[in-house]
């Protein structure tokens, strides 16, 4: 990013590390900070494979919205949806279905700065700043409501988030999500797990996270398959992402048995 303009003009806190900002360097992105990329740099001291992971993240993310386009669902909704980088959900989701209808959620504003570009170029594109802990500022903003037909499936993503929830915040955001959607719809996301890893490599990346607005939960398999609760897991299940649904056409990094990630159906 242009550090020649000041971020404060743009409503940008440099003083701690965006979770949005570090994702996009960890993707090799330019939109991010010196105090990001410090923060990303002690991440890649506990896991140096950081980057592969987050690559192997987004692999995840098109295999998943292609699934969901293939069943039908023509409308998405990307929470936490982070800076536009190579196959973002619309581009995905409109090779399948040209009409696709995709709004993208996120509470920070350089997020919203590079939305609006999306908003100029496609008019099924939309972006909403609203935070994932309160549900009905994502459901109600004027651009959801603009795009999103709540009488017919939706596609929910929420890649690389959930882990930011607590155990409290848990019930009440994704039931209020899931109540909201109506029968045929999907949700999918990823989830970084502590199975198979050090717990000091498990806590030095937590550490780090907890100097950000939005501390990180590492959990097991079976604290996080409870976000699934009310829907019906597509085959293979909540796998590691290297093993749901793999696509020669689209290859993703070596596996770093990270995270988790799976897509449920609404009955």
């Amino acid at each position: 990013m242009d550090e020649q303009v000041d971020p404060s003009s743009l409503g940008i806190d440099t003083s701690k590390p965006s979770v949005a900002r570090m994702y996009d360097y960890y993707l090799d992105g330019k939109d991010n900070y010196q105090v990001d990329r410090e923060a990303v740099d002690r991440v890649a001291q506990a896991m140096p494979e950081i980057r592969r992971l987050a690559w192997e993240n987004r692999a995840f993310l098109r295999r998943a919205v292609r699934y969901m386009a293939r069943q039908g669902i023509r409308q998405f909704i990307d929470i936490g949806s982070g800076l536009p980088t190579v196959g973002n959900t619309h581009e995905v989701a409109q090779e399948i279905t040209p009409d696709a209808r995709v709004v993208y959620v996120d509470n920070d504003p350089v997020v919203l700065v590079h939305g609006r570009a999306l908003l100029a170029r496609d008019d099924n594109t939309a972006v909403a700043t609203a935070d994932m802990r309160d549900p009905a500022s994502v459901l109600e903003h004027p651009n959801t409501t603009k795009l999103i037909d709540f009488s017919e499936p939706v596609g929910v993503l929420l890649i690389a988030m959930v882990h930011f929830l607590t155990e409290e915040e848990r019930p009440y955001v994704m039931g209020s999500l899931r109540d909201a959607l109506p029968s045929g719809s999907h949700i999918t996301f990823t989830h970084a797990t502590r199975d198979g890893h050090p717990i000091s490599t498990v806590e030095q990346i937590e550490s780090v996270y907890a100097m950000t607005p939005t501390p990180i939960y590492i959990r097991e398999r079976a604290e996080i398959a409870r976000f699934f609760d009310g829907y019906d897991l597509v085959e293979p299940g909540l796998v590691t992402v290297d093993a749901w649904r793999p696509d020669p056409a689209d290859p993703a990094p070596e596996a770093t048995y990270w995270i988790y990630g799976g897509v449920g159906r609404k009955p």
